[in-house]
């Protein structure tokens, strides 16, 4: 890997930067709040990433054995979304995540195999983020699931919810991201905010809710033009200077339900229409140590 120095970082993350820089929107990051999210340093994330964040920014990291992604479901509460429609274990996931244990599954079409492995090559392993397992056997020995709530000494606020999970067999960081609700400019209502830190910037996936009439919760990426539901690439520059790129044919769905007394998540990725990865996930309250 080619290194341009420390403000640049590695030759193929600088050039995915310039992509963004070059068809995205430049705008200062006070101006859209509802993108809003932590940027990476520019040799990668990895597991201490949050812990490190807390120490710039005078937060503490905490974590608590109940937290959750969501203080309550009635946080997603709007016109097209009635929270007391969805089935009671999906909220209480939702509420009480860290008390949960998760097992997952990957299935990539055929096709788009290829390219996932060249991508875990070029970043994913390199950066430690969106380690996304190449087949069932990469998740075969589980995976840790932890919740870090950066809150403000002062105050007791949680600023910032993450969730960080990593392969027991590789040790790799599978995902890292925090979670908050915002409410993009043409959107209907509040939406889930995933932010993923990389190299200078993040990638923000904003998914906005909807319940079925089984009371399963969706949570869709799917919008059309920029300040819609959708997948985006945020580069910072100097200053307060930004660029976000709307990735409009990048769309992802995540479907949480109960059924047979067991709560499950599928995860479906889709570009230009065309479904190249699902992840299943088996989640269950974790059973005390001992």
């Amino acid at each position: 890997m080619i290194w341009l120095g420390e403000q640049r970082g590695f030759l193929s993350d600088w050039i995915t930067q310039l992509w963004v820089r070059a068809t995205g929107r430049r705008f200062r990051r006070e101006e859209i709040r509802w993108l809003e999210g932590p940027a990476g340093g520019p040799r990668g994330v990895g597991a201490a990433f949050f812990d490190d964040l807390a120490n710039r920014s005078g937060l503490e990291a905490r974590r608590l054995p109940a937290a959750g992604l969501l203080s309550g479901m009635d946080e997603l509460a709007g016109p097209e979304f009635d929270p007391r429609l969805v089935q009671p274990e999906v909220s209480r996931f939702y509420e009480r995540t860290a008390a949960y244990e998760l097992d997952v599954w990957s299935q990539w079409s055929g096709f788009f195999r290829p390219l996932g492995w060249l991508l875990a090559v070029l970043f994913s392993r390199r950066l430690q983020q969106l380690n996304i397992p190449l087949s069932p056997l990469d998740t075969s020995y589980g995976m840790t699931s932890e919740i870090i709530q950066l809150v403000a000494p002062d105050s007791g606020q949680v600023v910032c919810t993450a969730w960080l999970r990593r392969l027991h067999g590789s040790g790799h960081v599978l995902y890292a991201g925090t979670y908050s609700v915002c409410v993009p400019p043409r959107a209907t209502g509040p939406c889930v905010k995933v932010v993923f830190p990389l190299p200078n910037g993040y990638a923000a996936v904003v998914m906005r809710p909807r319940v079925d009439a089984e009371g399963a919760l969706t949570l869709l990426s799917s919008g059309e033009g920029f300040g819609a539901p959708g997948f985006y690439f945020v580069v910072h520059g100097a200053g307060d200077r930004a660029w976000a790129r709307h990735v409009r044919r990048f769309r992802e769905q995540i479907r949480v339900y109960a059924t047979g007394g067991a709560l499950h998540a599928d995860h479906v990725f889709r570009f230009c229409g065309v479904r190249f990865l699902q992840l299943h996930y088996r989640m269950r309250v974790a059973q005390p140590s001992g």
